[in-house]
Formats: C-alpha cells, structure tokens, sequence
C-alpha cells in the first residue's frame, strides 16, 4: 500500500463518501450553486477535509483499541505500522486547518466555526469523552457525521436555515440504528476492549429495539422536508419508499438476529442514506431547473 493509501485510509473513505453525498445534497437543495459546479465540488472537498480530520484524529487516539480489534487491526495503517503516531497527528492536523483556511476565506466565519466545532465534538466530546465511558457514545457522538449539510448551508447562505437542519437531524437520527447494527455483529470485538458499546452494556434486545425505534423514528421527520413545501413530490415518494424498504429490511434483520443479518443491514443502511440524499439533490435539481 502506498503512502498516499495509507494516509487516505486514515480519513475513513467510505464515512467521507457519505458526508460528502449529504453535504452535495444539502448544497443542490440550497440550489445557487447549480451554476457554479467548481464551487460546490470545492466546498464538497472542504467538508471532506474536515471529515477526514475528525477521523484521523480518532485513529490517533483510538490506535490501542484498533491493535486488537479483529475489524481494524489488519486494515487501519497505525495497529499495521504503516505510518507512526506523530505523522497521523500531524496529517489530521494540517487537512484540518486547510479546511478551515479555505471555508473561513473563501464562504465567511459560520461554515468555518461549525466545520471546526464538528473536528473538535468528533475528537473531544465522542472520542475522548463519551467513547469508552457511555452506551449511548454513537447517540450523541452521531451530531458530528450530522454537520455535512450544516457546513454546506452555512457556506452558500451565511445562516443554516431549518431545511439544513431537519438535513442534519434526519442523519443524526439515522446514525444510532446505523452504528449498532455493525456493534451488534461485532460485539464481542467491543467487550474485549471494554468499548461499553449498547449490545455489550444492555445486551442484544435492548439494542434490536432500539434500532426498530430510531428506524421508525426516520418517517415523519424524513417527510418534515416535504410537509413544509421545501421539496416536490419526487422527494416526497423517493423518501417514502426508500424508508419503507429500510423498515422491511430492519425488520427482517431484527427477526433472523444474526451477525450476518446485522452486517447486512449495516451496509442496508448505508445504501438508504446515499440514496435519500441523492433523491435531496435530484429534487433540488428539479426545483432549480423547473422541470416540475
């Protein structure tokens, strides 16, 4: 693997991959940018930049956990020896400031302040702070992989608007079903590092119903967008259906209760977020353009 893979790995692509669908959908419902597609795609890398600092700096100071956790000991380049604590620390730190620099010159003071405030919740609140000391980390951790649309709003507009917002709480709320269906396959990885994930300190029910609530929880406030007419009925239907399929696959996971069921709701998951998000864009697209 080659350095700039190693350095790349350490960002999380696959997390960034979502902030950054959820940051262009929040920018294509915002709308103004649609003329100016250069702009966007630089905001997009900006936010993706924060992002992949936030998660630097959770490997550097996860690396000990990570060593042993089967999940990540083989595939994360600090427990591989593929780059020394120092250089994650200083690589996290300078995509950070470049993100900040760039947001705070180029789109003012509020989308810098809360693309930092978000590296530092990940990193102080989530990471250090709530990680290895409570079951509901991810609950509250979650606000963080939330900001993408709020940094994005922020950028274009000055202000976050309450579309961004609703935006932000559909993936705050999103997060939790998402994080424990992967800590329920993988929660004797969590009880050997005393990581109190909610399958390990409440067992596997509490957890399974948890996630049936959080996952129920998407459908009124994934309508909230359409309800107040921010949105045309392509999102409407799309966000419909698409939580319709996630609640039958939720359902049918919950009932089978196995790590491969989990695991494949986990990815289930992934695939319902990347796809509301881009149902956001799309109607963005189909408002800018007047196509309805």
């Amino acid at each position: 693997m080659s350095a700039f893979a190693n350095y790349l790995q350490l960002t999380k692509p696959s997390i960034i991959a979502l902030v950054v669908i959820t940051a262009l959908g929040a920018l294509a419902a915002e709308g103004s940018l649609f003329s100016s597609p250069g702009q966007m795609a630089l905001i997009a890398l900006a936010i993706a930049m924060a992002a992949g600092s936030a998660n630097a700096f959770n490997q550097f100071i996860d690396r000990d956990i990570d060593s042993v956790m089967e999940r990540t000991k083989r595939k994360r380049p600090l427990p591989m020896g593929k780059i020394k604590p120092w250089q994650a620390f200083v690589f996290a730190s300078v995509i950070g400031v470049v993100s900040t620099i760039y947001l705070y010159l180029s789109w003012g003071f509020l989308a810098a302040a809360v693309s930092v405030a978000t590296i530092l919740f990940y990193t102080l609140v989530y990471t250090i702070g709530l990680k290895r000391r409570h079951h509901y980390n991810i609950v509250i951790g979650g606000a963080a992989g939330a900001a993408g649309p709020l940094i994005a709003w922020a950028a274009v507009e000055g202000n976050i608007s309450a579309f961004a917002w609703i935006l932000f709480l559909i993936i705050f709320m999103w997060t939790p079903a998402h994080f424990w269906a992967l800590a329920l396959a993988i929660k004797d990885e969590y009880q050997q590092v005393s990581v109190p994930m909610l399958p390990v300190t409440h067992g596997e029910t509490r957890t399974r119903n948890e996630i049936i609530f959080y996952t129920l929880s998407l459908l009124p406030i994934s309508f909230l967008p359409y309800y107040y007419g921010w949105t045309t009925w392509v999102y409407g239907a799309g966000a419909l259906a698409l939580w319709i399929w996630y609640m039958w696959e939720t359902y049918k996971k919950m009932k089978q209760a196995s790590k491969e069921g989990y695991m494949k709701l986990f990815y289930v998951s992934i695939f319902y977020l990347f796809f509301l998000f881009l149902v956001v864009g799309v109607d963005g697209a189909i408002r800018f353009y007047n196509l309805i």
